[in-house]
């Protein structure tokens, strides 16, 4: 009897998936399941990723995985933008505060932080290398669904605050592009609507 290897099933999972079903299907999930997710589908979501395109082929990107206790980083940087926007709090209102901006971190049992992290390379532009970074986002989101996962790109205020880059250990020409959000789906997703393309299309020619 021939025995599959975990790996295998693993790929097999996302065959199942064509990408245009991926493209079209893929919803953000804000609720998902406490169940792990397995590393080796997280580093094929992570490999995905790296096949983004970038000009001149820079590859301006890099990620941190937080799972478990690993999830602490993220919290502790919610903390310190939080504690230095409400310096006005002190004692157990503040304790509160921290703690529950500590408790984001663990909304999901995997996160991964996705940074820009332009080349040395003179022919970089940094805009270039911003959107590379960020289609590097949308290739890990398209195969978390067709691995069967929910994900949410998370952004907002703190993600641009020097207190987060700093919890990071950023390099002052790197920044924070989304804070992916990965899990078992909790939830049934709404179809939203799309504004038709032919409205947001000019054709030029014969």
């Amino acid at each position: 009897m021939k025995i599959v290897s975990d790996a295998v099933k693993i790929e097999q999972r996302a065959n199942d998936v064509s990408l245009l079903e991926a493209i079209r299907e893929r919803r953000t999930i804000g609720r998902v399941k406490r169940d792990p997710v397995e590393r080796e589908v997280i580093e094929a979501l992570l490999e995905s990723a790296s096949w983004a395109p970038s000009h001149h082929n820079t590859q301006p990107w890099r990620f941190v995985v937080m799972t478990g206790e690993g999830r602490g980083k993220l919290g502790e940087g919610y903390a310190r933008v939080a504690a230095a926007a409400l310096p006005e709090l002190e004692g157990n209102e503040l304790e509160d505060r921290l703690k529950k901006e500590r408790g984001k971190a663990n909304r999901a049992p995997v996160v991964i932080t996705a940074i820009c992290s332009p080349a040395d390379d003179p022919r970089a532009v940094h805009a270039e290398e911003l959107a590379a970074a960020q289609a590097a986002v949308q290739n890990l989101l398209l195969a978390a669904h067709a691995y069967g996962l929910g994900a949410i790109w998370r952004s907002g205020a703190p993600m641009y605050d020097q207190r987060m880059k700093n919890t990071f250990e950023l390099r002052e020409d790197e920044e924070i592009v989304g804070f992916i959000y990965l899990g078992y789906p909790d939830m049934n997703a709404t179809t939203p609507e799309r504004t038709p393309i032919a409205n947001k299309t000019i054709w030029l020619g014969t």
